[in-house]
């Protein structure tokens, strides 16, 4: 009882160490100095410790403590008994590791560093090992995380099976709750990245592990109402299912009923975190099995979150349930399909309610601005003239991820969003000039042609009215918006759109526009480009600045590939009519082409005449003078990218162009075959360009059958086959070898059929790959040619004896599919 008073009494004293009048603190102070060291340290440890005391009153002992180990350590620490030495050092650890305070758990790190350094003798000695040993783990734990998400996935490929054991281990030490939690972090950040193959043989274990800490984690928070570590573990199994998907099955009913749980039973405010980390949990593990086995608790789940959603009127704005809430709506609308339609009148209220966040805004001069600190969730910026512009980003987060599902939502309901469509475009319009968060800008560009999906089953009126609302404002984006990331959503997007809408959806005023601004980010693209030679001559020019160029240049690429894809869709949408808008650009449009310019300029100029003989023909006839001959010199050029335009663009010559370009199908033949057959020709870099070479000589023989000697080809470009890489010329190369085949076309089949083998070998091959998805209506064809031979006995078994055991099974994969 007399140590209980004594205590008491210490703390009133700190109170008064804190005091605001001075006589007061100088009474407290000349008290203080006078309590015998061994005393002070008893009395500041016992304040540290006692979590309900003050918070003003343990950051102060906590200084004290600190200042008494460094300015008076001989005099007092030596003094103590072996007993209350040790009993010190463990409890300072153990404080660090219960601390949930950063602010405090900082200054007791001060502490802890400060008797360290004072329990290292003369010679080097360290008097402390065990403070070595908890830091070391501690640190290293950060350290694994912070190295499993810089260097993935290499890290991951290296070095698995030492860093799952070692944090698995870590994991399992209950004594150090602070150490458990940095392991179960670094745990999801190793998780995170980690390749499927790499994580599946580890997995019986990890859950193991997982489950039992869990288990005992659970009870720990009933009990004892911790929940620091549970936070992470429960984010460690999504992570782990998340990287496992359909291999995570057999552990769901291990964890699912525990989840379950936590959301039901975590409503205290204190584990507002946790229950949002489990609701984010629950809903990756079902996107993780998969609706088979996820619909067993789907109705359970989605009464759970229904029933947070209802109260979510009296969560507060910065309740952090709300954010992990909208994203598993998203993530159960992608588990259920068109069956989430159902919930919609529910989800989206407080969806559009956060997605229409406004955020306060102020224009402040420079002395109101420093009187807001950082700290308030301002972010400030300059205008110059003593004036500030100033925004809260509170909600902002929020508002973007709102977006996000909306985008979500939109994509994979399509109609049975359709409700919703008016009311969501027009949230999203106006924010195309939201400048305060790019996330918010990024997320918003990609639901216009998503909405326009939607909205197509109300008719092509209600379909074009709202088309209207967005045009303007799109095209008005691409002319203003300054961020080049942004800049290239936004006009992605509205290539998009005018996919979605077709000939027509714009007028002459828009082509006026749009004919202006991408005038002028070609133009831009060239002055930037002479501005960066020009910094390149700078004497200041270093190894830094050459990578602040090459980040600019990779910008201006970015939004030239972008350019690209706008000229591509009005292309396939408007065909030869556009052509004289189009010649405004052309000679911009030749000037990337010209020999001298960067590979992208060349590569994208290409891709641009490609669009116009693909889709323009045979009109483009009359701009060949400018493209033909740089097309055919660029079949060989040093640059993958660029033989790959060019090599398509000779395809689609044969497949498009009309007679006028049937000498130069003639003439490009020889420089697609030296490509072809050069050694490297099939190595990562090149293996694309090569396939787009193979794809163009096959167009060649099928379209311009006169104007190469097909007998003689058609033997060398089976040789080339199957394509794997670049899928669309796989398709294509796949129909011309049906074609052939169903006209049983000699050269292909061989004298008495003995080329099948090697064709069975082609199409089992290009199975493997995965060349030719299963819905296409070219698998159907390969199926039935294998299916023929399957009706005459000896052939079928001469062409599968002659198959590895890989494309055997191939085979039948095909067969059941089609």
């Amino acid at each position: 009882a007399a140590a209980a008073a004594a205590q008491e009494q210490f703390y009133l004293l700190l109170g008064n160490l804190l005091s605001p009048d001075n006589a007061v603190r100088k009474q407290a102070e000349e008290t203080y100095e006078n309590i015998p060291g061994q005393s002070k340290i008893t009395f500041l440890l016992q304040a540290i410790r006692n979590t309900a005391a003050a918070e003003e009153a343990r950051q102060m002992a906590a200084v004290l403590l600190r200042r008494l180990l460094s300015s008076a350590f001989e005099e007092v620490y030596p003094a103590l008994s072996p007993d209350d030495q040790t009993s010190i050092k463990s409890g300072l650890l153990l404080i660090i590791q219960l601390e949930t305070q950063s602010s405090m758990r900082k200054k007791i790190c001060d502490i802890v560093a400060e008797l360290a350094r004072n329990l290292i003798d003369e010679d080097g000695n360290n008097q402390w090992p065990e403070v070595l040993k908890f830091l070391v783990r501690y640190a290293a734990c950060n350290a694994i995380g912070q190295m499993a998400t810089d260097f993935a996935p290499g890290f991951q490929k290296k070095f698995h099976e030492k860093v799952i054991a070692a944090l698995l281990q870590t994991m399992e030490d209950q004594g150090n709750q602070r150490v458990q939690a940095h392991a179960a972090a670094a745990l999801i950040n190793f998780t995170e990245d980690c390749p499927k193959s790499l994580l599946i043989p580890y997995l019986d274990n990890l859950v193991k592990h997982l489950h039992s800490t869990m288990v005992i984690k659970l009870q720990e928070l009933i009990q004892k109402g911790t929940k620091l570590v549970l936070e992470q573990v429960v984010t460690s199994i999504a992570s782990v299912a998340d990287t496992a998907e359909e291999k995570f099955v057999p552990y769901y009913d291990l964890f699912m009923p525990s989840l379950k749980h936590i959301v039901e039973n975590a409503v205290q405010k204190e584990l507002r975190l946790l229950r949002g980390k489990t609701i984010e949990c629950i809903s990756l593990i079902g996107l993780a099995v998969g609706k088979e086995k996820f619909m067993q608790d789907a109705s359970d789940v989605m009464q759970l979150l229904l029933k947070t959603q209802t109260d979510f009127s009296d969560l507060e704005d910065d309740d952090p349930q709300i954010s992990y809430m909208i994203s598993a709506w998203a993530r159960m609308c992608k588990i259920l399909g068109k069956e989430f339609q159902q919930y919609l009148p529910v989800v989206m209220g407080p969806l559009m309610k956060t997605a229409s966040i406004k955020p306060e805004v102020a224009l402040l001069d420079t002395q109101d601005m420093e009187n807001m600190s950082d700290d308030d969730g301002w972010e400030f910026v300059n205008l110059g003239d003593q004036q500030s512009f100033g925004i809260k980003t509170a909600g902002l987060e929020e508002k973007a991820t709102a977006c996000q599902m909306l985008v979500c939502y939109a994509k994979e309901l399509k109609e049975g969003f359709v409700e919703y469509t008016e009311q969501v475009v027009k949230l999203m319009v106006p924010l195309l000039k939201f400048y305060f968060h790019d996330d918010i800008l990024l997320t918003n560009s990609p639901s216009m042609p998503l909405l326009l999906e939607c909205a197509r089953v109300r008719g092509p009126e209600y379909l074009t009215q709202m088309w209207h609302f967005m045009c303007d404002a799109l095209i008005k984006a691409i002319g203003t918006e300054p961020d080049s990331d942004v800049l290239s959503e936004i006009m992605h997007s509205f290539a998009k759109c005018i996919d979605v809408m077709g000939d027509g959806c714009l007028n002459n005023e828009h082509f006026e526009e749009l004919g202006g601004i991408l005038k002028g980010k070609l133009e831009e693209h060239f002055k930037n480009q002479e501005l960066r030679q020009v910094k390149r001559q700078d004497e200041d020019y270093d190894e830094q600045v050459e990578e602040s160029l090459q980040d600019e240049d990779d910008n201006d690429v970015y939004v030239l590939t972008k350019v690209s894809d706008v000229l591509h869709s009005i292309f396939s949408s408007y065909k030869e009519k556009v052509l004289p808008w189009f010649e405004r650009l052309l000679p911009l449009i030749v000037n990337l082409i010209c020999p001298h310019r960067p590979w992208p300029d060349r590569q994208w100029g290409l891709c641009i005449f490609d669009d116009i003989v693909e889709h323009c023909s045979p009109s483009s006839f009359k701009y060949a003078e400018y493209f033909l001959r740089p097309m055919l010199q660029s079949i060989c050029d040093n640059s993958p990218e660029v033989r790959q335009a060019a090599a398509y663009g000779v395809g689609v010559m044969a497949q498009f162009g009309g007679d006028s370009y049937r000498p130069f199908c003639t003439e490009a033949l020889p420089l697609l075959v030296r490509v072809i057959q050069s050694p490297d020709a099939k190595t990562k870099e090149n293996v694309n360009a090569t396939e787009n070479c193979i794809s163009a000589v096959g167009k060649i023989m099928k379209f311009k059958p006169d104007c190469v000697n097909v007998e003689e080809v058609l033997p060398h470009w089976l040789s080339w086959l199957p394509l794997h890489e670049d899928k669309e010329e796989a398709v294509y190369t796949f129909n011309y070898l049906c074609d052939l085949i169903e006209s049983n076309n000699p050269v292909v089949l061989g004298p008495n059929n003995s080329n099948l083998p090697r064709i069975f070998g082609i199409i089992a091959d290009g199975e493997i790959h995965e060349a030719i998805k299963h819905e296409d209506p070219c698998i159907k064809r390969l199926a039935n040619v294998v299916r023929q031979v399957q009706t005459s006995g000896q052939l079928w078994t001469e062409c599968i004896s002659q198959l590895n055991a890989d494309q055997q099974a191939a085979i039948q994969e095909l067969l059941n599919s089609a």
